[in-house]
């Protein structure tokens, strides 16, 4: 049975436009059908400031991989392209979040659905308001307009592609 999941895109190393649309190459395939793309957005680092800026895309998914086997063919779509995890928010070539799966709430020592910070981020929140601004948060109960409204962040977002 397809599972619907949003997923977050992420680059600030090397040719940024280059890492999203190869992630996007990878994440596309037997078991992953791509529904929706957001625009491409350009923010300032969050958490880890003195770092160049991030691209950031949200992509609606369908698949009838687990939650727990799509994070293992996410890390391992990290991997191919070239990262290395050297420290938490530092600076990185790609980096794939699951936002959500489905409507499950999933905590375990390796994944946590929704994502943990997914309402604090608005560098998260605009792409996924621009594919899904209905989608309603199974935790706070709450649609991804309402969570962007209510955002604190106050980074700046700025669309850089349609």
């Amino acid at each position: 049975m397809m599972k619907q999941a949003f997923l977050l895109l992420g680059t600030n190393l090397g040719d940024r436009n280059k890492n999203l649309l190869s992630a996007m190459q990878y994440i596309a395939g037997d078991e992953i059908e791509v529904e929706q793309t957001s625009s491409i957005y350009e923010t300032a680092a969050w958490g880890k400031t003195d770092q160049q800026n991030f691209l950031n895309q949200v992509i609606e998914i369908s698949t009838n991989l687990s939650s727990t086997a799509l994070l293992e063919k996410i890390l391992a779509i990290e991997k191919q392209i070239g990262r290395i995890r050297k420290e938490m928010w530092g600076e990185r070539i790609i980096d794939i979040d699951i936002l959500y799966y489905a409507n499950e709430v999933i905590k375990s020592q390796r994944l946590v659905i929704p994502h943990t910070y997914l309402h604090e981020r608005r560098f998260t929140l605009e792409p996924l308001h621009e594919i899904a601004p209905n989608f309603v948060h199974p935790v706070f109960n709450k649609t991804t307009s309402s969570l962007l409204n209510e955002c604190k962040d106050l980074l700046e977002v700025k669309k850089i592609t349609q």
